[in-house]
Parts: C-alpha cells; structure tokens; sequence
C-alpha cells in the first residue's frame, strides 16, 4: 500500500527532522494511527513533495518525521481542465471529487443560464469553499502531490475565452455527431471539456462555445449525469493521451 499523503503549507528548505502537527499531525496520530517506522508523503499540493519516514509519535497531534529530499513533480501534458456547470445539492462535491481522483488537472464552476443552484454572495463562496476543500481532501485520499486548481465560478463569457485557448476544446452534449473516443488530440498543451447542467447547455451558449472552437461530442450513447460526465470523459482523455499509460 503506498503511503498516506499529509498536506503542508511550505516544503522550502525544511530539515531532515520535521514535526507534523495541527489537523494534519492530529489526523495522522489519532485517525491514521502512523507509528515509528512508517512512511508518509509530504506535499505543498503544487507539485512539491517529499517521503519521511515516522520517528515518533507525541500525544495526540505531533508525529516526529525523518525527511528525504525535495522533489517537484513537473505539470502533466496535455493539461486537462473541466469546466463543470453547477450541479443541485451535493453532487458537485461528487464530481469534484471523483475527477480528482482520476486526475482531472483544473476544475472551473460554470454558472450555466440553466443551472438550478446558483452561487450568489455569502452562500456562492462557501460553495467554492466546499469545492476546494474536497478537491483537497481527494487528492490527499488519491495520493496526488498536485491537487487540481478550483477556479473561481465562470460565465459563459468567460469560459468561451477559455475554450478560445485551448489546443483542443469540447462540449459533451446530445447533438454531437462525433464521439470523443474518436476524436484527434493533441499531444501537449491543454484540453478543455464543458460538462453542462441538468437542464442541458442552451442553443446560445452552444452557439458562444462553437464561436470559440468547441464542437459537441458524444462520449456513448447513455446520457449521464452531469456529477459524472466529467469523472467520464476525463477518464478516456487520460487513457487516449497516454497519461495513464
């Protein structure tokens, strides 16, 4: 079993002994139960890493760690980023979740003119928080030592500005006439993949994201949910460019 990953604000010229504690020494000592001998990761969650091994563990919320050196993971190529439209109740969570888990790269909150849910004020930042703090709390559970990046919520302008970027951009949607498993990509550079709301992407937003560059494609012939669209088609991205190889 490959070891337990703990987050960490800095990785910058620590020592060889290094003390874990707050939430994340609490979580380690009380929850994980990691004794003297074990190893664990450290990572900032931006690529910087580093492998210790257990030398003590004090009360509750100090484990005592023999640190190896630094390492900085380089970004993956081609870069993938999905723009996820907001789903009802706690199925972005859900989704957030399992695209980290697949290793979706970046992950944009789409307010689609059809989403249900809309972030608005107080309750649209602690919505965002939420998203964070999950694609966190996947990526320590997946082993990742570089979380994906969850960007503040998007217009439609703004993501066809994005799409407008991208080496190759995609809408998964019903009138696709190509499927995404059929599709040419790119070797490098970056993917960006509009997963629409339960309501569907409308005609106008369609014709923007066309405007940009991005052509409807189908993944299969089911329809499925938006929380698990993205998990999907990130999958077959990664397994068609290699990334999974």
């Amino acid at each position: 079993m490959t070891a337990p990953v703990f987050v960490v604000d800095r990785l910058d010229a620590v020592g060889r002994e290094f003390v874990l504690d707050g939430p994340e020494g609490r979580h380690a000592v009380s929850v994980k139960r990691l004794r003297p001998g074990e190893d664990v990761v450290l990572t900032d969650g931006r690529g910087r890493w580093t492998e210790g091994v257990v030398t003590a563990a004090e009360g509750k919320d100090r484990l005592v760690l023999d640190l190896g050196a630094v390492r900085d993971e380089p970004e993956a190529s081609p870069r993938i980023t999905v723009v996820q439209a907001l789903p009802k109740g706690d199925r972005g969570e859900v989704s957030v979740e399992t695209m980290t888990e697949v290793g979706v790269d970046a992950i944009v909150p789409w307010q689609a003119s059809r989403c249900i849910t809309q972030w608005r004020g107080e309750r649209g930042l602690k919505a965002l928080g939420k998203w964070r703090a999950t694609a966190r709390e996947a990526g320590k559970q997946s082993r990742r030592v570089r979380f994906p990046e969850v960007a503040d919520a998007a217009s439609t302008k703004e993501v066809a500005a994005l799409l407008a970027g991208a080496d190759f951009a995609a809408v998964l949607h019903e009138s696709g006439e190509d499927r995404l498993a059929t599709a040419e990509l790119p070797a490098g550079g970056e993917i960006v993949l509009v997963v629409g709301p339960e309501g569907g992407v409308s005609p106008e937003e369609l014709a923007v994201f066309a405007e940009a560059g991005a052509r409807p494609y189908v993944l299969g012939p089911t329809v499925l949910r938006t929380s698990t669209a993205g998990t999907a088609a990130a999958a077959l991205l990664l397994g068609r460019t290699g990334r999974w190889s």
